[in-house]
């Protein structure tokens, strides 16, 4: 895409958006002491000025834990989960408080939502959240939403709230993901070790990134650095949106942005988006097992076609009916994630038959594929 082109691009998206999803970083939100009040009370105002457009917005806010740390001195942030959960609990009520008032001071209405990965793999619970948020939006009012940290296992965790943020990307369906950190944007190499670096107005083509090798390091207050951002920003592209990577302590950052002003870093999305369905199961439900299959069905899977039990090589790990299952090729690499129609046990009596054998080796039976195109996604970006 040529720099014109990109400039049109940014501008139809800017007076286009309908709803947006901000994260807003530990590095952001902190100093070396406290919160940082002064920064918090810019981005309410700058926040609000947006909000007066028109526009829908999700605050995805870090900062509860490191608030809760700065008020209990002996608790260090990288220390063991139940200190950790312990600081959110003290933390999280007083970052809520400060944005209460914050954003009252421009007459706008917040409400908490704190969630867990269980909130989200329930697709129950996740139609509920739904509506709830629609709600909000409905009211007028400007959602903010953290891990609840007071109460998440290890297993229940996002990961940080950069993934967290394109998962509520996902639920409220916004058009557009603004990540606010302490950097400027995005660079060639990682600025603090090599201060000659460029920064990357646009990347067209997030896909052919190298992500490992263009992000080194992280932030000490934060917990995910340029990498989460970027894959976040990775997955964001899948649904067909764009990310803005903005510097989140520079003042009125957000007015500057939709004024069209050439800051940050935008990730564009690609051409061809996958079902919002699709990007649910794969990025919220975790695999339970594993299915290798042979050199034809990877093909036919690249293809567009379902699987089917002839080109099943192994099974790996116990899972019933409907579970999330991970496809990896006879190298063992991943080509992707589906829901699968039969169990193990079953795929282990019919791998490498023909569908026509199906009934005789199971009864009867409906299902001619073991992961029907519908039910799997191929390109999937775990980190």
């Amino acid at each position: 895409m040529r720099p014109q082109d990109f400039q049109s691009y940014k501008q139809q998206v800017l007076q286009n958006v309908k709803k947006i999803v901000v994260k807003v970083g530990s590095a952001v939100l902190t100093t070396e002491n406290d919160l940082d009040l002064k920064v918090i009370t810019r981005l309410a105002d700058d926040l609000s000025l947006v909000h007066n457009k028109g526009i829908d917005i999700v605050v995805v806010s870090s900062g509860a834990v490191a608030a809760g740390c700065n008020v209990v001195s002996k608790c260090k942030i990288k220390s063991n989960l139940v200190y950790k959960q312990a600081a959110s609990a003290i933390g999280q009520s007083r970052l809520m408080h400060i944005y209460d008032e914050a954003f009252a001071r421009f007459s706008k209405i917040t409400a908490q939502i704190l969630l867990t990965r269980e909130d989200l793999k329930s697709r129950e619970r996740f139609l509920n959240a739904r509506n709830t948020f629609s709600q909000l939006f409905e009211w007028r009012t400007i959602p903010i939403v953290n891990e609840n940290d007071t109460v998440a296992v290890q297993e229940l965790k996002f990961g940080d709230n950069d993934q967290l943020a394109v998962l509520i990307l996902n639920l409220v369906e916004a058009d557009l993901l603004i990540n606010l950190t302490s950097a400027q944007g995005v660079f060639e190499k990682n600025p603090s070790l090599y201060p000659k670096a460029k920064k990357i107005d646009y990347i067209e083509n997030i896909f052919s990134l190298d992500l490992n090798n263009l992000c080194e390091g992280k932030s000490e207050q934060g917990s995910g650095g340029m990498y989460s951002k970027l894959l976040s920003a990775k997955r964001a592209a899948q649904l067909g949106v764009p990310t803005v990577i903005l510097p989140g302590k520079e003042r009125f950052i957000l007015e500057k942005l939709f004024s069209g002003q050439n800051i940050g870093s935008w990730i564009l999305p690609e051409g061809k988006k996958i079902s919002r369905r699709k990007f649910w199961f794969a990025y919220n439900l975790d695999p339970e097992g594993q299915i290798i299959v042979d050199e034809g069905a990877e093909k036919a899977l690249q293809k567009g076609k379902s699987l089917l039990p002839v080109g099943i090589m192994e099974v790996r790990g116990s899972f019933s009916k409907g579970a999330l299952v991970q496809i990896l090729s006879e190298k063992d690499t991943s080509i992707g994630v589906g829901l699968t129609n039969y169990n193990s046990s079953e795929i282990k009596q019919i791998k490498g038959k023909k569908s026509s054998e199906l009934t005789s080796i199971l009864g009867e039976n409906i299902y001619s594929a073991v992961i029907h195109a519908d039910n799997l996604l191929l390109d999937v970006f775990l980190g």
